[in-house]
């Protein structure tokens, strides 16, 4: 059978069948991109257009952070525990270093505390002040972060800078029940309805991006260029092999 590959006529379908199969192979990984982007375009939708849910319709205290629903668009009612909060960092934000300001909220209706993004800043010198009194806050949920090491030198005015928002130890310095998760704070507004606009020199930190599945569609269209590639390799070597049993 080789002596028959070798033969002029079956070299030279070989390299239009090799150009065949890059095309193919081309073709079919674009269209898994495109499968992926269109995926995560749907997720990012979904994600956005959701109406906010009341936080404990989502997830409870203490109880498994549920991964379908992060970036879920929450909103949670409470007042700010202002001694309990701290910087995390260093972060990045369009380009320029700097710390979340991170606040506990005890919730109302469950008891219990998350804690709350409430801004992006730079300049770690001026106190960042909770609003008093009951607020209500829109954002995006998120699970707790991985152990960090906590930044050096800055200021004494958090209670504690820290590397990340490890819900594993805040579980034990907080008092009373915590949510296995946090959340990134789009809007603040009182109990009267009125919005509480960022403090100055805060910056609110837009969620992480939601991570989206596979466009079925268009993931088929890649199976089938694949498909393709190998239906010209197969009748490629078919041929060849009935050329060759012709020979003998």
């Amino acid at each position: 059978m080789l002596r028959t590959a070798l033969k002029p006529r079956w070299l030279g379908l070989f390299a239009v069948v090799l150009v065949v199969v890059a095309g193919c192979i081309q073709l079919g990984l674009w269209q898994l991109h495109v499968a992926q982007d269109k995926g995560l375009a749907d997720a990012l939708r979904k994600a956005h257009e959701a109406r906010p849910a009341l936080l404990d319709t989502v997830i409870r205290p203490h109880q498994p952070f549920p991964n379908p629903q992060s970036g879920r668009s929450v909103t949670a009612v409470g007042t700010y525990a202002a001694d309990g909060q701290f910087l995390v960092g260093p972060r990045r934000l369009q380009g320029r270093t700097g710390y979340w300001v991170v606040t506990p909220l005890d919730v109302t209706e469950s008891r219990a505390r998350i804690a709350v993004v409430r801004g992006f800043v730079t300049d770690t010198t001026r106190p960042v002040q909770p609003p008093t009194g009951t607020v209500s806050v829109d954002g995006s949920l998120a699970p707790g972060e991985s152990p960090s090491d906590p930044p050096q030198g800055l200021p004494a005015w958090p209670q504690q800078a820290r590397g990340s928002v490890d819900l594993a130890v805040l579980v034990n310095e907080w008092p009373g029940e915590l949510y296995n998760a946090f959340v990134f704070a789009q809007t603040e507004r009182t109990a009267t309805g009125s919005g509480i606009p960022a403090p100055t020199g805060v910056q609110r930190v837009p969620p992480p991006e939601v991570e989206g599945g596979l466009k079925w569609r268009n993931a088929a269209y890649a199976v089938q260029w694949w498909v393709f590639a190998a239906f010209a390799v197969f009748m490629w070597s078919r041929m060849v092999r009935e050329d060759a049993r012709r020979d003998d």
